[in-house]
């Protein structure tokens, strides 16, 4: 094939839903970006996404994607195990990386990415960043700067979950052997109330698996090393106390809500809408968010405008991915001693 006339020519490596739902069709659709090459974890797959997408090359191992000297970019759709290796080829190839969350399978590994991209600084290295809260964040953030909590002084993040289904096979979140250190959506949530309060300094953790085989891809019963239930109490850098908990089990959860609670005022935000009181009110009342700060999903746009130069990565960057990945490890670390973890 002759080089690409494109500024930026991805190769894909993983096309699973967030990649072919967001990733592959709001990067062909930003001008002079062309998508060169996928490779999925199957030659059928591949060629479904590459038929579906119009992407003209195949890759049957992923390090032919990054080999291809008609890509310059790399996107990695794949589960956790495979986005260290990926990002370390990519760089040593000097290819800008894009990789999904979460970042890593451990810190270890998120610090070997970020080494590998501070050694190549003209070289864009990003994280998909957690989207759940992106529309309020700004706000939030806002409202904290002027005063509305006052001293802040506790965070609550509950998640819905499910009834429990014992007999459902494994999901790669359940295999630690793809996600590591991951636990259900721990660091998304992690990352979205860092970016409100700062870094947490310590953790202490309880966490339960109520199902301890699955069956796996290949029809044999597996461990499940993965809790299912976790509720996490953790310190944070700016006084306040976190309570974190993660679940596929809560079914029917009434308030799968995030709280900020401080001396003057609280802050939830549950779903698409965020709420606040202050000091003598009775209610929680909605908080209009303003057009001019109502964040969105722009991933796509803005590892392309990084690698034009345009703009800076700012969400998320890879040192922001070590942290959420230093606050997962400590958390893996309290469930095993029992005891309190500095992350």
């Amino acid at each position: 094939m002759s080089q690409s006339v494109s500024d930026v020519r991805v190769g894909i490596v993983g096309a699973g839903a967030n990649t072919t739902s967001k990733h592959i069709p709001l990067l062909q659709a930003i001008a002079g970006v062309e998508i060169i090459g996928v490779a999925n974890r199957s030659e059928a797959s591949s060629s479904a996404v590459a038929s579906r997408f119009g992407i003209p090359k195949t890759y049957e191992h992923w390090e032919q994607a990054v080999a291809d000297p008609d890509t310059n970019a790399i996107v990695i759709g794949t589960w956790p195990y495979l986005h260290c290796p990926v990002t370390l080829a990519a760089l040593d190839a000097d290819k800008h990386v894009l990789t999904e969350a979460r970042m890593a399978m451990n810190a270890d590994e998120a610090r070997c990415m970020l080494d590998a991209s501070l050694a190549k600084p003209s070289l864009v290295a990003q994280v998909v960043p957690s989207p759940i809260t992106l529309f309020a964040d700004a706000t939030i953030q806002r409202l904290i700067f002027e005063g509305y909590l006052g001293q802040l002084l506790a965070v609550e993040s509950r998640v819905r979950g499910g009834f429990l289904d014992s007999d459902s096979p494994m999901h790669w979140r359940q295999n630690r052997d793809l996600s590591g250190n991951n636990i259900l959506a721990l660091g998304i949530y992690y990352e979205a109330i860092m970016r409100w309060v700062g870094r947490a300094t310590n953790v202490m953790v309880r966490a339960k698996t109520f199902t301890e085989q699955r069956l796996n891809e290949t029809g044999e019963s597996q461990t499940i090393e993965v809790p299912e239930h976790i509720d996490i109490a953790a310190d944070l850098d700016c006084g306040a106390q976190l309570h974190l908990q993660q679940s596929a089990i809560t079914a029917l959860l009434e308030d799968d809500a995030f709280y900020l609670f401080g001396g003057e005022g609280t802050l939830r935000l549950t779903g698409d809408r965020l709420y606040g009181a202050r000091r003598g009110d009775r209610y929680l009342t909605e908080i209009s968010i303003a057009d001019g700060e109502r964040g969105e999903w722009r991933v796509e746009d803005d590892f392309v405008a990084a690698i034009r130069g345009e703009r800076s990565v700012m969400l998320t960057t890879f040192a922001e991915g070590v942290h959420y990945m230093e606050f997962t490890d400590a958390v893996a670390r309290s469930i095993l001693s029992g005891r309190l973890e500095a992350v």
